[in-house]
């Protein structure tokens, strides 16, 4: 008998007394009992907790709040599928980088931008989370994590209540952000630090008509 076949045998003698499997019982909530307003209701009231600022936008308005969010950046990255639009009313003072995939921006060049603007792929009322999955207007995960400061635009049309409800609009080969607020943490004192994991500003444009 082989080294291989000795460790087979024993893993095998030491699951022979192992329970049956079980069935899990699945009773959690799956579908959202809330119509638009109510989710978007309670996704502000989420966001607004966890110190992000919030506002409920018309799809006309975009290019408006973004330039106003960025009043005071020198400088924003966006990932090459966003809508350029968005940033169309940007003072000429702030300078536009896009990072793509043949042109990606080095971490450093990352640290020293002001902001970046992406879109998302679902948000989850419940629990105020903005979910974004990599598609070609959010970009790669290092854009929305580095620069300190996140225009995220949420088309309310991808408003969830419920975790269940949002995991299948998900791709499982795509990497997942998942964000709740800005960054931020607690030492053992509870003193509250920002902007250690991520952004220390999240703005949240959540968006009708999109």
């Amino acid at each position: 008998m082989s080294a291989k076949d000795e460790i087979l045998s024993r893993i095998r003698s030491a699951l022979a007394d192992t329970p049956a499997t079980e069935e899990v019982p699945r009773e959690y909530r799956t579908t959202s009992e809330m119509n638009e307003e109510q989710l978007i209701e309670l996704l502000v009231d989420r966001l607004v907790d966890y110190k992000a600022g919030v506002e409920v936008i018309e799809a006309a308005q975009i290019p408006e709040f973004v330039a106003a969010k960025l009043k005071d950046a020198s400088s924003v990255v966006y990932p090459q599928g966003l809508d350029t639009a968005w940033l169309s009313a940007l003072g000429q003072n702030v300078e536009q980088r896009i990072d793509a995939p043949g042109a990606r921006l080095s971490v450093a060049e990352l640290d020293a931008t002001s902001a970046v603007v992406t879109s998302s792929a679902v948000s989850v009322a419940e629990s105020g989370t903005i979910i974004l999955d990599g598609q070609p207007d959010q970009g790669r995960r290092a854009i929305s994590l580095v620069p300190d400061h996140h225009v995220c635009i949420v088309p309310i049309s991808t408003i969830v209540q419920l975790l269940p409800e949002a995991m299948p609009r998900l791709s499982i080969t795509r990497p997942l952000t998942w964000i709740s607020g800005p960054s931020a943490t607690s030492d053992i004192e509870l003193e509250r630090v920002e902007g250690v994991h991520g952004p220390r500003t999240l703005d949240v444009l959540m968006v009708r008509g999109l």
